[in-house]
């Protein structure tokens, strides 16, 4: 099961989406808060697989949660729902950590799947806020060709087994590589990773 806690002020919205996604066989709401810090205490609580997270609330926003999230290192994959269109509005929760965004308008299949996109590995953002994003994120050249096919490959969410049956190499060495890649960008763990690649263009959103 794929446990969510929802983050959004208004609860008519949370009671929404509580509803559809407890209709879900592989999803399960866990929990609800009403701003960011809230959020983020509960998610130290209750340990949820997603965190979809609302941008603009009073108090504290939700990139006061995406902060708090990652000052914790709190392995939860961050989606948020956003009512921004403006693909600059949402660099600075990107920025913060964010696995992706969808619109508030979005399809509640949709919703579904990109739940189930983001708690696999994959990073969920437009083209246009992946080339915003590019300028300032560069994959650093210090990578080897090897480490920036590893790297491509894991952006795309694909398992170390995976990654070492598509470029004919053993787990091990394939371990070994995601561990200097982590190093030489400086990030804590493979999400963290996806994103820098995605960002710099290596793979597309």
């Amino acid at each position: 099961m794929i446990k969510v806690l929802l983050v959004d002020d208004h609860p008519v919205v949370r009671q929404g989406l509580r509803t559809f996604l407890d209709l879900q066989d592989d999803i399960t709401v866990v929990g609800e808060a009403a701003d960011g810090a809230t959020g983020v205490a509960a998610a130290e609580e209750l340990r949820p697989d997603v965190v979809l997270l609302d941008l603009r609330m009073p108090g504290s926003d939700g990139l006061h949660a995406l902060r708090g999230l990652r000052e914790r290192a709190n392995p939860a994959k961050v989606l948020v729902i956003t009512s921004f269109t403006e693909p600059a509005a949402v660099l600075p929760a990107v920025r913060a950590g964010a696995a992706g965004y969808v619109y508030k308008d979005v399809d509640p299949p949709a919703l579904v799947a990109a739940i189930r996109s983001v708690h696999a590995g994959h990073v969920l953002l437009h083209p246009d806020v992946a080339r915003l994003l590019a300028a300032g994120d560069a994959v650093p050249a210090k990578l080897t060709a090897r480490e920036r096919e590893v790297l491509a490959e894991l952006a795309r969410g694909r398992s170390n087994r995976e990654i070492a049956r598509d470029l004919s190499l053993s787990e091990k060495t394939v371990k070994t590589h995601v561990s200097a890649i982590l190093t030489k960008l400086g990030v804590q763990d493979r999400t963290q990773a996806a994103l820098r690649a995605v960002r710099s263009g290596l793979v597309s959103g």
